[in-house]
């Protein structure tokens, strides 16, 4: 019997909608926002140009502008993506939302809960030889890979720790792809 893996199964972490923000609502002190259909305001001051991407209150409705560009020069945004700003191109906002630097520097986290699936191909884990599998992820979804792999597989945490053979740790989050391998079961 061969220790090399014989099966080798893609799965890919995708996201069904934009994440939650959290971020404190200034009226009612709320801790969800969420960009809704994803607006982007853009204010022109002589050749300086502020963009906004609009944010509204899960609880109250309020609107929020977190801050894209401030006092920028004209000629120093590209074209294009100055275009995507003034026609809320759906691809920017996402990008723009999912950007770290763009959190940071407006002070919120991203809500993951319910807005990413794993798909998956069904694996036969009763064979006599190891399965290998390689998560993609399509955006960065923090999820810690030993409860990925319990929800994909059907095992329990336990199991997985056990039958499992990682490239990474398996109880830290991670953003990023991997891979396991599932050994056979003795």
């Amino acid at each position: 019997m061969s220790s090399q893996p014989h099966i080798v199964l893609p799965w890919t972490v995708r996201r069904t909608r934009l994440p939650l923000l959290s971020l404190r609502c200034l009226d009612c002190r709320s801790e969800s926002a969420t960009t809704g259909e994803g607006k982007f305001r853009v204010n022109a001051n002589g050749k300086l140009l502020d963009v906004w991407l609009l944010v509204r209150c899960v609880s109250c409705d309020r609107t929020s502008k977190l801050t894209v560009y401030e006092r920028a020069r004209v000629r120093s945004i590209d074209p294009a993506e100055l275009d995507g700003y003034h026609t809320n191109d759906p691809e920017l906002v996402a990008s723009t939302l999912l950007d770290p630097l763009m959190a940071r520097r407006n002070r919120f986290t991203l809500d993951w809960t319910d807005a990413w699936r794993l798909h998956a191909p069904p694996a036969r884990l009763d064979g006599p030889w190891p399965v290998q599998v390689e998560v993609v992820f399509d955006d960065p979804v923090p999820v810690r890979p030993d409860w990925l792999i319990a929800h994909g597989l059907g095992l329990s945490r336990n199991e997985v720790l056990r039958r499992i053979k990682c490239d990474i740790p398996l109880r830290r989050t991670t953003i990023a792809g991997f891979t396991f391998t599932v050994m056979a079961v003795d």
